[in-house]
């Protein structure tokens, strides 16, 4: 999404209706049970010291341990983010909000973009203005953590900085919460359900519900892991716990009916509506009416990060003079609201030909700052939206099909630059796509042809700049890409995109010389701990050690040339030939990128796809027409962002078996 962040955390606005969520939620998003929780040892090793505060906490304030690990896990998966605060003001593995306090040290963070949201030459390039509203008081799930100060006498800077003392306040925010509806210290979780729905700061019943559920599942399931602290934390798993869902009715959260909400009834979703609205005679926003899939198949989910607050982003949404997404995720409980429906078209990647054929979800969150942090609380409710949609329409559960918004091609030339990074580096696509059930792994011997990229989020820590001013240095922080050189070698130059026509940069938002998790590319070369692959045109480098490996082996189609031509272009867009266009609807023009694929090379193929145009440049929807043309296309990850090439002009071939061993 185009925004810049100011006075975040504004008032919070009233909602509309929703649909109310499930008494139980589906557990088939949640990752197995890796390790059982240690028992409370005065000999435990340094690394266990969370685990023991969890379990001192639990003591000191009659909340189980179980509990009280379950909601830290949905808050943060116990993670302490060095402090700093995340996109909602939440500390620590609690997720204490103190948003006051964010607010004062918020500097400027922004998604690199400039692109034209709607992405089509017919209409006059839309830039529209951001108009961000005024702070005001902030709500109560803003500000738990002066609360949890309030009860346990610690100061609040303790608690934003101390993991232990963060745990003891949430537990103490817990145990007031049972006492406020009139319920005993139970020794049993099945009876802190209640506590547990007002844990997650939301004021209505649905969303409440639909984060204890969550909760609930984890205790049921069970996790373990090693925090960003090097902490070891395990919960056992707890398969026969039942929550006393009927404690909901003391919690005095409004109660909320059904709406005609398009989401799984696992997830928490209200109706915000983006306004279908015309401007005098000749222009409209914010995006378009439709009726897919019946017109035109969905295609394509496109992740987005907000670069700014919840309640600021829902208002921009409702500007008809802004544009348009589908929905919008919040950090703090996952609630999603929807504002276009799935039929119709809106205005989001910056490429016509993708938002003809997509849905945008965005989600409370900032690309440039790496520990505003994405909640789990977050990730489940995105994955849960995700994986109803692509079983709705159809859509393959992959990297060229779900795409990140960096990853969506410019659809010319001159509008390449422009084009957006979010959610950049520090979204965890190896964490998405586990609990979308479809995890990243090797498919193939170690000579099937292609990589599937694969670091460990958490110690693969690249270098970055400018997340706080240009040229700076980035925190150190776990990431999802991997960058890329022109020799096995880290002094060797960066990776050059012709299209953006400047020097490659380490730069947060520079994607010229980086690949991200769970995308292939054919292997070009290996050299030792080096991998090769064919990227942009070029031969691309990245380490690919024994001991740390960032991709795995993998196999499937690719396409290359056909004999005898040296190269072939490439494009953004993969638009009917001139004479499929009917009376009446302008033929627009094929224009290739400034890339190729030379001979001799190879690109991981995706959907073959005719040409198809939306004409849709009216506020009446009489004169909207899909075109599609006898041409065929098929769509490729070329670079960073995926692009296509003609039919005519390419083989699609196995992935060639060269004998070379990348690692994995």
């Amino acid at each position: 999404m185009r925004g810049s962040v100011s006075e975040p955390c504004p008032a919070h606005r009233t909602r509309r209706t929703r649909r109310t969520a499930g008494s139980v939620a589906a557990a088939a998003l949640l990752l197995p049970l890796l390790g059982a929780a240690p028992p409370p040892s005065t000999t435990a090793s340094p690394a266990e010291a969370l685990q023991r505060a969890f379990a001192s906490a639990a003591t000191e304030y009659r909340v189980p341990q179980s509990v009280l690990l379950a909601v830290s896990y949905l808050q943060s998966r116990w993670d302490g983010h060095g402090g700093a605060p995340s996109v909602s003001g939440g500390y620590g593995p609690m997720h204490l909000t103190d948003a006051r306090t964010a607010l004062a040290t918020v500097t400027e963070h922004f998604a690199d973009g400039t692109e034209d949201a709607r992405g089509d030459s017919a209409r006059p390039a839309l830039y529209p203005r951001v108009r961000v509203p005024a702070d005001a008081a902030l709500p109560a799930r803003l500000r738990t953590l002066p609360k949890a100060a309030g009860l346990t006498g610690i100061p609040a800077e303790r608690l934003r900085t101390d993991p232990a003392a963060n745990v003891a306040g949430g537990a103490a925010l817990l145990a007031a919460a049972q006492r406020e509806m009139g319920e005993p210290l139970s020794a049993d979780p099945a009876h802190w359900y209640g506590a547990v729905a007002r844990f997650s700061g939301a004021d209505d019943t649905a969303t409440a519900a639909a984060y204890a559920n969550d909760v609930f599942d984890v205790l049921r399931t069970g996790q373990a892991r090693t925090t960003d602290a090097g902490q070891l934390v395990a919960l056992a798993a707890q398969p026969g716990v039942r929550a006393d869902t009927g404690q909901l009715r003391l919690t005095g959260l409004r109660t909320t009916v059904a709406d005609d909400t398009e989401c799984p009834t696992t997830v928490s979703c209200e109706s915000i509506p983006a306004p279908y609205a015309q401007f005098g005679t000749d222009d409209y926003g914010n995006h378009d009416l439709g009726d897919r899939p019946a017109s035109q198949g969905i295609r394509y989910i496109v992740i987005h990060d907000t670069e700014g607050t919840w309640d600021e982003t829902v208002k921009l949404v409702q500007d008809p003079a802004y544009v348009s997404w589908n929905y919008t995720i919040r950090s703090t409980d996952g609630l999603i609201a929807q504002h276009v429906k799935a039929k119709d078209v809106a205005w989001h990647a910056g490429n016509w030909y993708i938002n003809s054929k997509s849905i945008g979800i965005e989600h409370e969150g900032f690309l440039a700052a790496p520990d505003a942090w994405y909640t789990e609380a977050m990730y489940r409710s995105s994955a849960r939206l995700v994986r109803y949609l692509t079983d709705k329409y159809g859509i393959p559960l992959d990297r060229q099909h779900i795409l990140g918004h960096e990853n969506v091609p410019g659809p010319t030339t001159s509008s390449i630059p422009g084009m957006h990074t979010d959610p950049g580096p520090y979204w965890d696509w190896r964490h998405y796509f586990e609990l979308l059930e479809h995890p990243f792994k090797r498919t193939a011997g170690k000579t099937g042809g292609l990589v599937t990229v694969l670091p460990d989020y958490a110690t693969n820590q690249p270098a970055y700049t400018g997340c706080v001013g240009k040229g700076q240095p980035c925190a150190a922080h776990g990431s999802g890409e991997v960058r890329l050189y022109s020799d096995h070698d880290e002094s060797s130059a960066l990776i050059k995109d012709v299209g953006l026509g400047t020097t490659p940069t380490t730069d947060v938002n520079d994607l010229s010389s980086r690949v991200s998790t769970g995308q292939q590319y054919a292997v070009a070369d290996t050299w030792g701990d080096w991998t090769a692959i064919w990227y942009l045109g070029q031969k691309a480098w990245f380490r690919n050690s024994a001991t740390d490996p960032t991709a795995v082996s993998a196999a499937g189609l690719v396409v290359t040339p056909k004999a005898g031509l040296k190269s072939v272009p490439v494009y953004g867009r993969a638009y009917p030939e001139a004479s499929a266009y009917p009376s009446g609807v302008p033929a627009q023009s094929i224009s290739p990128l400034p890339y190729t694929i030379p001979a001799g090379q190879a690109y991981v193929v995706g959907d073959a796809v005719p040409g198809e145009y939306l004409y849709a440049t009216t506020f009446a929807t009489g004169s909207h027409r899909v075109v599609v043309g006898k041409d065929l296309y098929y769509e490729i990850q070329y670079g960073h962002r995926v692009e296509f090439v003609r039919a005519a002009d390419v083989d699609v071939v196995p992935s060639p078996r060269t004998g070379r061993h990348p690692r994995g």
